[in-house]
């Protein structure tokens, strides 16, 4: 799968917004992605574009949409297209936000992770040093989540 990493832009957030939906995400919707692309400075959203001449209907494969709040970076959602999952994409994108958020002055990377999220959960030991907490607001009152620091 070829992809690449690259700066949402307004043309993309329809297929964003399916992602999230398809994901179970929190619920931004297409109005807030677009609200935070073209008048919040401090965020930071990030596509995985397509480059592969095998899937052409699909432009964007992923997505991160996360904020910088003083020296912290807050990660609000980060998601694939069930097709595409388990092939980097995640972890590209989260490597990434990472560089930019370091560049843009911030020192930790916070993720909330709900604890029945495998695919999130895998890439825990591979950018997340340690585990915060285990906190039950996620969602709803009943799923379980942690926060994860880097």
């Amino acid at each position: 799968m070829e992809f690449e990493v690259v700066q949402m832009c307004e043309a993309d957030l329809a297929e964003v917004a399916e992602i999230e939906e398809l994901a179970s995400l929190s619920r931004w919707g297409f109005d807030t992605y677009r609200q935070e692309l073209l008048t919040n400075p401090d965020s930071v959203m990030l596509i995985a574009r397509n480059l592969g001449p095998e899937t052409p209907y699909r432009a964007v494969l992923g997505f991160l949409a996360a904020w910088i709040v003083a020296d912290e970076m807050h990660i609000n959602n980060i998601g694939t297209h069930p097709d595409f999952r388990r092939q980097g994409i995640g972890k590209a994108l989260l490597s990434e936000a990472i560089m930019e958020g370091r560049m843009r002055g911030a020192m930790f990377c916070i993720l909330e992770v709900r604890i029945s999220n495998e695919p999130a959960n895998s890439l825990n030991p591979l950018f997340f040093l340690f585990f915060h907490r285990r906190i039950s607001r996620c969602c709803n009152a009943s799923t379980q989540a942690r926060v994860l620091i880097y």
